[in-house]
């Protein structure tokens, strides 16, 4: 999974006219975004929309609770396609829709009825983005939060789409139903840390690799002690002092459960073994991650903490997309620190590789435990340092061993089981 497939782009649309802007050309690399209103999405449409050139849209997935900013995507982007998980967000959508096509018709001089005329269709329902992972296209953007972005994940690998992979809780998740699935090159990752592995990693060889380090900002409490951590609140949590993410992930970060899930990630991309795999603090955020090779040589990919980066590499590979972000100035002086984790103040990293290493359906258990206990977190009903004590407890009491070879079933009823053990402790 180190290097990206030769791209196979479908033909023209032998019905769109030259004037239309929306229209796709033989040359464009047509895309499905899942999670699109997120911040990856948006980012990844940020992208987009400045190298229009490059890609076409084909389709957009959201949750449905922004309607009017998914309008504006759709109609920007001229989709064929909305899929919207929450049913009961259709009508809003439908309505934000409408809405802006009007807007945009009366600015433009047009009939109103005719700017509503045409538009995407809607699809509703859980299963909705698993359907548009499945649409004919180049790449799949699936930037879905969470452990339901394994199906999309599934279904992506299953049509032969390349995928463009921001949800790393599905490979988390279902890791050996990934990779099983997935061909050689097919997953192009976007978390940045593994997007600078993979891209330190072209031309090379895996068994000349010595190990891979993840480098990490160390969140908002970089240096505080366990102790001082005791009061954290949900405010202070997602203040990251670097990157602009969702709640989740912010607070994944604040306490470092993210960067353990990033070392299951990194040893299921690569096939590095654990013990081959560090993490080190790095507060800049320039270092996005390093290879050391069995000569003793380093590569590292370096830039801003800007993960448009990341996104214009997964979205565009082979090929680089020109100004998908700033990049470093190298002419004003500065300084990068690195410094080992403190385990102590932050078990989350050593826990998230023992959960890796018993492999089965424990990292199921171990992600889907943490989404319970940071939405109690953030509703106020669990204390910031409680979130590792219970993921530490129920991992003790999970045995991890599926009775057959792990399947989709297998993995859904461990975490059905953790979310329920989870609820059972908070409750107590």
């Amino acid at each position: 999974m180190s290097a990206a497939r030769p791209d196979v782009t479908p033909p023209a649309d032998p019905h769109a006219h030259e004037s239309d802007p929306h229209a796709h050309r033989s040359d464009q690399r047509r895309l499905v975004l899942l999670g699109s209103t997120g911040s990856i999405g948006t980012q990844a449409i940020d992208v987009i929309a400045r190298n229009r050139d490059r890609f076409a849209v084909r389709a957009l997935s959201a949750s449905g609770a922004s309607p009017r900013l998914l309008a504006r995507q759709a109609l920007d982007l001229g989709v064929e396609v909305v899929a919207v998980a929450d049913p009961a967000a259709v009508a809003d959508v439908r309505d934000a829709l409408a809405a802006e096509a009007d807007a945009r018709g009366r600015r433009a001089g047009e009939d109103a009825s005719a700017s509503k005329s045409s538009g995407p269709e809607i699809i509703a329902g859980p299963d909705a983005s698993t359907e548009l992972a499945a649409l004919p296209c180049d790449a799949v953007l699936n930037g879905i939060t969470g452990s339901v972005g394994l199906a999309p994940t599934l279904a992506a690998l299953t049509a032969g789409n390349r995928l463009v992979l921001a949800n790393k809780e599905s490979l988390i998740v279902g890791g050996p139903l990934v990779k099983k699935l997935a061909a050689t090159d097919q997953i192009i990752p976007v978390d940045s840390e593994h997007s600078a592995l993979f891209q330190c990693l072209q031309g090379n060889r895996k068994h000349d690799v010595r190990r891979l380090v993840l480098t990490a900002s160390g969140g908002p409490f970089r240096g505080r002690t366990r102790e001082q951590m005791a009061g954290i609140t949900p405010e202070q949590a997602l203040a990251h002092p670097v990157w602009n993410m969702g709640p989740v992930i912010t607070v994944n970060c604040a306490n470092l459960v993210n960067k353990g899930l990033e070392v299951i990630e990194a040893h299921l991309l690569f096939d590095i073994p654990f013990d081959q795999i560090d993490v080190v603090v790095h507060p800049q955020v320039v270092v996005h991650s390093m290879v050391e090779f069995l000569d003793g040589s380093t590569l590292a990919q370096v830039g801003p903490p800007d993960i448009r980066v990341a996104l214009s590499v997964g979205l565009g590979w082979p090929e680089r997309v020109p100004g998908a972000a700033p990049a470093c100035d190298w002419s004003k002086a500065a300084t990068w620190e690195f410094e080992p984790v403190d385990e102590r103040a932050f078990p989350a990293v050593r826990l998230a590789y023992a959960v890796g290493s018993a492999g089965g359906t424990m990292p199921a258990v171990f992600n889907a435990a943490n989404e319970e206990c940071v939405a109690a977190f953030l509703a106020g009903r669990l204390p910031f340092n409680a979130i590792i004590d219970t993921l530490e407890r129920i991992v003790d009491e999970h045995d991890g061993r599926s009775p057959d070879a792990l399947s989709l079933e297998s993995v859904l009823a461990a975490e059905r089981w953790a979310r329920r053990r989870t609820a059972e402790l908070l409750a107590s």
